[in-house]
């Protein structure tokens, strides 16, 4: 492979120019997210969800970085970035860029979508379009479910301003007394334990005299309709809806907290409500004075306030995914058992053959070989979650530890770990309680995992545990018996349906050795520095990982072929972006598929030419992350939780799997040539920082990463 043919080798590649600034990054990956709302080639309903998907995004952006930001700004401070550019300019160019792309957000919706979905017979209206028959349902309906909920709070001298909690809705009404001709203001809390569009039993869902598949309102407009019930004898002059946003990112000082579960509880419940507002979203017909008494009353100024044409809190249309309208969604898609997690004639512990229609032991199959699972493609359920279950249930388990990052309150998998500790097994739970916006339910599960006689653990100070492992003891004879889990995502059956990830399943005796290390330094008081395969943050992973660099670029400088093919959430570590630089001017071939925030720029001359990057966006999350070093050809293959990220690289605790059976290296050498082929949901990135989407050519054959997948693996369900 030949050396880039203009390497700049005097170039400073610390240059700002030469770095997308982070949040900028953000904003264009969910730019890509909203895209999807806008491409007439998503089905109508997903189109919907990417909507709610891009609103959900965007709560969470504010939420944490925006308000960071804020805060810096505030404070005249100027965090030294890779790309130099201020708090101050950040803010601008992110309020800059998003006034254009929620009202592109809120457009589309109002526009497109609400009028296509009235070709389904679904047709969400304006309360006053309603007939006689559906406004009498909705009275009765406000007086019996409605108003006992609401609790209006007027605001005078004798009323301070109400405290109003992180992401609710609001009514900000103007009454009047008729006597006396005084105005006041009052607001209404839209009670979020109601749902938000209220639809008409199935006698009134009828659209001008003809049934239809769903009718009904959102629930503001019931309230606002209604507000002489709240205020009897006052006047109703005006009412408009808003939408606070708080700083919901606290820190939690673990080595000052004498119970750490009791201290990041205190710091849920002060979010909520005492965050500052980093974002007040109104109604665009809001009057001047109104919104001037909001500003003065929520104390932020007019860079805070979104003008929103049309429904606030799109999140909420995930509740139109719930509809039974097929023809307008993705096609369902039914995970696979994997093929060696399928019943056939084997033979147990002591030798003897038997076929059952039930799951296989788990056990006698991985003693065969290392097993590797994709997920959605691949079930959940049939593998890590039978794993575990069977773990729980065998009499020859001793042991099962394991890291909770993000699970499901109703998690099979916490009631695996529950019947374990009751079937008197050692059971360890690493729980991480600084997982951000899960830390209530983190809390809930942990303590019923403690109540069942689970060791619970909360990691080491300083460090979010955020590795994805699960450890088995099996006694088996006269000896004793590891076996694996390494993955690339949560023990979450929820999110195992939406997001790909990969799975290692190994009883090889070095990564038992090294998980039964791992889970001593996250227990204990180990000093483990040293492993025999896994690389672990934030102890061997950085290393590990620049020298694999390095080596490519060794190889590319001696005449050799240097390439690298890497696969993450989000590329944004300096030192590991200006090792890729030197690698790119080495001569290293580099392909790069970041979904999310790439602070790396592609095909600069003399820079970082040989680099391509790509972003894949569609039905399902990419959250897999895969490493593939060429090495002259003897490649090496890596799975694991991290991305390239300092945090990931320095700031946890995260655990990368070398996967070495030739049979599994195919199988993700194949997930990598998919993804890089898709001329659908890949999106390139410009040397600027930009991503344009890719389209098929005038007669190719459209090749979506999805659906190419999901062929392959229903193809290969048919061999068997």
């Amino acid at each position: 492979m030949a050396k880039a043919k203009v390497a700049d080798q005097s170039a400073d590649l610390s240059a700002p120019q030469y770095y997308v600034n982070r949040e900028v990054s953000w904003l264009g990956f969910n730019e890509r997210v909203l895209h999807e709302a806008l491409d007439p080639r998503t089905p109508l309903l997903e189109r919907l969800k990417f909507l709610a998907i891009y609103s959900d995004n965007l709560d969470e952006f504010f939420m944490v970085r925006i308000s960071g930001v804020m805060e810096q700004a505030e404070a005249g401070v100027h965090p030294e970035t890779p790309d130099k550019m201020t708090p101050v300019k950040q803010l601008e160019m992110m309020r800059s860029h998003l006034v254009e792309k929620v009202a592109l957000q809120h457009e589309t919706f109002e526009r497109d979508l609400r009028p296509a979905l009235t070709k389904h017979g679904v047709y969400l209206q304006n309360y006053r379009d309603l007939t006689k028959e559906q406004l009498f349902f909705l009275k009765v309906y406000f007086e019996k479910r409605i108003f006992p909920v609401l609790t209006p709070l007027s605001v005078d001298p004798s009323h301070p301003f109400p405290r109003m909690s992180n992401l609710s809705l609001n009514l900000a009404v103007k009454v009047a007394d008729p006597d006396t001709g005084v105005e006041r203001f009052a607001r209404v809390k839209v009670p979020s334990s109601l749902p938000r569009f209220v639809g008409m039993p199935e006698q009134l869902c009828t659209y001008r005299g003809k049934p239809c598949v769903w009718i009904g309102v959102p629930l503001e407009q019931v309230i606002a309709e209604n507000l002489s019930y709240l205020f009897p004898g006052m006047t109703i002059v005006s009412c408009h809806l808003f939408r606070i946003t708080r700083d919901a990112d606290f820190p939690v000082l673990e080595d000052e907290a004498d119970d750490l579960l009791l201290a990041i509880e205190k710091e849920i419940n002060k979010r909520r409500l005492e965050g500052f507002v980093c974002r007040v979203e109104v109604e665009s017909a809001m009057p001047p004075d109104l919104k001037e008494g909001l500003m003065r009353e929520l104390k932020v100024g007019s860079d805070r306030i979104y003008e929103i044409d049309g429904l606030l809190n799109l999140r909420d249309l995930f509740f139109f995914l719930s509809l039974p309208l097929p023809e307008i969604k993705d096609k369902p898609w039914t995970a696979l058992v994997p093929p060696r997690f399928k019943p056939v004639i084997e033979l147990d512990d002591e030798g003897n053959s038997s076929f059952s229609e039930h799951p296989p032991n788990i056990f006698a199959r991985l003693r065969d070989g290392d097993i590797l699972v994709h997920h959605p493609y691949e079930s959940f359920r049939a593998s890590v979650q039978e794993f575990i279950t069977q773990a729980a249930n065998d009499p020859k388990v001793l042991a099962i530890k394991i890291t909770l990052y993000r699970t499901s309150g109703d998690s099979p998998i916490v009631k695996a770990l529950i019947a374990a500790a009751e079937n008197r097994k050692q059971v360890v739970a690493l729980v991480e309680l600084k997982a951000r916006f899960d830390e209530a339910n983190n809390i809930e599960w942990a303590k019923k995992l403690e109540d069942a006689g689970v060791h619970v653990v909360y990691g080491i100070v300083g460090l979010k545990t955020h590795t994805k492992t699960t450890l088995v003891v099996r006694e088996e004879g006269n000896e004793i018996r590891r076996y694996v889990h390494i993955g690339t995502g949560n023990y979450n059956p929820k999110t195992s349906k939406l997001y790909t990830d990969l799975g290692l399943f190994s009883c090889q005796e070095e990564l038992g050795a090294d998980l039964s290390d791992l889970f001593n330094f996250l227990t204990g008081y180990s000093r483990q520095k040293a492993y025999r395969k896994l690389l672990v943050a934030p102890l061997t992973l950085r290393d590990r990982m620049e020298a694999l660099i390095r080596r490519e670029i060794d190889h590319a400088q001696n005449g050799g072929q240097g390439k690298i093919v890497a696969k993450m959430n989000s590329l944004v570590d300096a030192r590991i972006i200006r090792l890729l630089y030197e690698a790119s001017q080495a001569g290293v071939e580099i392909d790069l598929i970041v979904r999310g925030i790439c602070c790396l720029k592609p095909g600069i001359a003399g820079v970082s030419e040989t680099i391509r990057v790509i972003s894949v966006i569609g039905q399902f999350l990419e959250h897999s992350r895969i490493f593939c070093f060429h090495n002259s050809g003897e490649p090496e293959y890596y799975i694991g939780s991290a991305d390239w990220m300092t945090r990931n690289l320095d700031r946890r605790v995260e655990a990368i799997v070398p996967i070495e059976d030739p049979k599994l290296i195919k199988e993700l050498q194949n997930i990598l040539d998919v993804l890089q082929a898709d001329n659908r949901q890949a999106w390139e990135m410009a040397s600027d920082g930009t991503f344009t989407q890719r389209r098929p050519l005038e007669g190719e054959e459209e090749r979506g990463t999805h659906a190419t997948l999901k062929a392959y693996a229903l193809k290969r369900d048919s061999l068997l």
